[in-house]
């Protein structure tokens, strides 16, 4: 590590399936999806500093509930990167976690905030891995790491390892919504009607705002009608989206997150407003999804 290293805060977005097709199921239980996925500038934050000793702490409006040990993703992958370089190279460290997200809400929040504490550690340690080798060690903690890592529009096939970044994809005016319920991913994946649908078709030679919307309108998240029936909050949230004047409104992930598609940022930040005035007590978020590079 280089000795003028400092503290350095790291963003590990929302990561947001604009679309999510279940397209079938391996021998050792994984899914195989096809997903459109955007990340955004509202998210959880990472500050990572060198210490005397190693220290994880969390703070923030979803603090409460985060395990401290190593259950949590931060201290696998800290822990992770450790062995793969070795404890000579890799001293002390002082991680805090603000934690933004809703936790098990379908945005990727624990495995984003893992992406970023290998990201910042692999820069704060100077260490020479690869982003092929930070997807490696990525991939053995959980199957959306690789594509949380990237953190720019993509494709994700296979296990969610297969990726495919999108060239010119824009950035989306969105306004995430949580109506303060979580829900199990496995539950979710249990309840599923059917894991044999077709790939997503392919995206519009041009890609914008209106491009974007009509090609959305042809595809699903395969997992909402399952959330839904799990935790039925999910379509007031979808309601109070469209209510509030979402162009497009869609489920993420596995929920209970709610994504409103809207044409620009001003007109997102009064549907957030609108959407908090009338239910104070949920999650609301305005924000832009990241474009691509």
């Amino acid at each position: 590590m280089e000795p003028e290293a400092k503290s350095r805060t790291w963003l590990a977005p929302a990561k947001i399936n604009l679309a999510l097709h279940v397209t079938g199921r391996r021998a050792d239980g994984y899914h195989l999806l096809d997903s459109l996925a955007v990340f955004t500038r509202f998210g959880d934050r990472l500050q990572i500093e060198p210490a005397e000793r190693d220290a994880f702490s969390v703070s923030g409006p979803f603090a409460a509930g985060v395990p401290l040990d190593d259950s949590n993703l931060v201290v696998k992958a800290r822990d992770a990167l450790r062995r793969e370089a070795g404890a000579a190279r890799t001293p002390p460290v002082a991680i805090r976690l603000e934690k933004n997200l809703p936790i098990a809400s379908g945005v990727g929040g624990g495995s984003s905030d893992a992406a970023a504490a290998l990201n910042g550690l692999s820069h704060l340690w100077n260490l020479d891995i690869d982003e092929a080798g930070l997807a490696r060690i990525g991939l053995s903690l959980g199957a959306d790491l690789p594509m949380c890592l990237k953190a720019r529009p993509l494709i994700a096939r296979g296990i969610g390892d297969d990726l495919s970044p999108l060239a010119g994809f824009p950035a989306l005016a969105l306004v995430l919504v949580n109506p303060g319920v979580a829900v199990s991913t496995p539950d979710v994946f249990k309840a599923l009607a059917r894991r044999d649908s077709e790939p997503l078709p392919p995206l519009p030679g041009r890609l914008d705002f209106h491009t974007i919307w009509n090609w959305l309108e042809t595809t699903r998240n395969d997992l909402e009608p399952a959330a839904r029936s799990i935790q039925p909050a999910i379509g007031e949230t979808l309601k109070a989206l469209k209510k509030a004047g979402a162009a497009f409104a869609r489920m993420s992930g596995s929920g209970a997150t709610c994504f409103g598609l809207f044409e620009t940022g001003n007109v997102a930040k009064r549907a957030a407003i609108d959407i908090r005035g009338r239910h104070p007590g949920w999650f609301v978020a305005a924000t832009r999804s990241m474009e691509a590079d």
